[in-house]
């Protein structure tokens, strides 16, 4: 099969509703399902049993499907061996990003005319942390409920990779989390507050009486800590290999509440995010600032930069960072870049957030 260029490519797909002397709305329909299956299996890692699972129907009708796509564009979208999908052509690719894009738009289309019908009533589908839904959104959260009280939220829990495949779907409208910039390069990005981490022991434990913390003294003891706190520029084993000691991790956990928990029972000494440290809840533990030793943080609030956010979307922004005003927001959205959204933004105040 041969492929096609760029802009032709475009035109082959967008044009295919028009070329067979059947039903127009029947083509139409079996044409956006296709581009539906076909984005569902680059999803899956073309996996099309998994990519049938999630759109809920059998995986031949997948793979019927992909087939008359391929046909009808004229060139292959997939190599294969035998059944199985082995790679994506470079056409391929360049057609499940086009075709990617109007799916985002036809959503868009959908979200348009239900503000126009509803103004303040829909949904609104957050993906984030363990840290931010339990210390840092139900505040956010009720305050938007009482404002919009018809508006639909749906809280999804996940570490960034989880977070980054709900992105990927389209399952979710914002994500919050902090770092793991690089799993979400199709995303603005705004920053919604700066955090350290902090050390907590149990009362008695000899850092507690020790004076200031040094990596040298946390040193001496196992660690239960995130994660997360193993990967990038804060990397925990290459702080203390930089300094010449070695890390002993008892235990890594995505969950600050779990982290804590096993700092009770003296599994190691604690590291984890200062903010999930509630002062009433934790007075069994002793907090020691580590802001000295560690690198800080900023957790950071995303959208699709191809989105249409609906009003009650810009509220719920701006109350989880009064910093991000709806008129800001909109600047960033005209943005190609994340360079440039960093840009506009390098003069913003950004709050320290270290309590819940």
């Amino acid at each position: 099969m041969t492929a096609c260029g760029g802009s032709a490519c475009l035109l082959k797909l967008i044009s295919y509703a028009h070329k067979h002397p059947v039903n127009d709305k029947a083509r139409r329909s079996m044409k956006f399902q296709q581009l539906r299956y076909l984005v569902a299996v680059h999803e899956n890692g073309l996996n099309i049993t998994a990519a049938a699972r999630q759109l809920h129907t059998s995986q031949p009708g997948v793979s019927r499907q992909l087939k008359l796509l391929e046909e009808e564009l004229g060139f292959q979208l997939f190599e294969r061996e035998g059944r199985a999908l082995t790679r994506t052509t470079d056409a391929g690719e360049e057609i499940i990003s086009r075709a990617s894009s109007i799916l985002r738009e036809m959503q868009n289309i959908r979200r348009t005319s239900a503000e126009l019908r509803k103004a303040d009533g829909g949904t609104l589908s957050i993906a984030t942390t363990h840290t931010q839904a339990r210390y840092v959104l139900p505040q956010v959260i009720r305050a938007f409920r009482l404002k919009y009280p018809k508006v639909r939220l749906h809280l999804h829990q996940g570490t960034s990779e989880q977070i980054a495949e709900m992105v990927a779907r389209d399952r979710v409208d914002f994500a919050i989390a902090t770092g793991s910039e690089d799993q979400f390069p199709h995303l603005v990005r705004l920053p919604v507050y700066r955090w350290h981490r902090a050390v907590v022991v149990p009362r008695g434990h000899p850092l507690a009486s020790a004076g200031k913390l040094t990596l040298k003294k946390l040193a001496e003891y196992p660690i239960v800590t995130y994660v997360f706190s193993f990967a990038g520029r804060s990397s925990l084993p290459a702080l203390f290999e930089t300094a010449g000691l070695s890390l002993d991790v008892a235990l890594t956990a995505r969950d600050s509440d779990v982290i804590k928990t096993y700092v009770r029972i003296g599994l190691g000494v604690g590291i984890l995010a200062r903010l999930a440290i509630d002062p009433v809840t934790d007075a069994d533990l002793v907090v020691l600032d580590a802001s000295h030793l560690f690198e800080g943080h900023t957790t950071w609030i995303g959208f699709r930069r191809s989105a249409l956010l609906r009003a009650y979307m810009y509220e719920f922004i701006e109350l989880l960072a009064p910093h991000l005003p709806r008129k800001l927001v909109k600047e960033t959205e005209k943005l190609e870049t994340q360079e440039e959204v960093d840009r506009i933004l390098s003069d913003l105040h950004i709050p320290l957030r270290d309590i819940p």
